[in-house]
């Protein structure tokens, strides 16, 4: 029998999936909601792509070209 949970936006450890919901792209980010909203109106974040009529989620790929533009503190 197929696994249903599998390749999932919600599946924790999900690496397969395209899209990330909110909890993720925080965790991933290390961002809060809110500067992630506001990022994104100012055009410095990731626009997220709508699901359903009420899920919306962000694309992997553009979450990670996000990530390695961003700058790293060299130690």
């Amino acid at each position: 029998m197929p696994d249903l949970n599998a390749n999932t936006a919600d599946t924790p450890g999900s690496d397969a999936s395209p899209f990330l919901r909110m909890w993720a792209v925080t965790r991933m980010t290390g961002l809060g909601r809110s500067t992630i909203y506001r990022l994104v109106a100012q055009d410095k974040f990731p626009p997220p792509v709508r699901l359903a009529s009420r899920a919306i989620a962000w694309r992997r790929t553009d979450l990670e070209r996000w990530t390695e533009g961003r700058p790293t503190v060299a130690h």
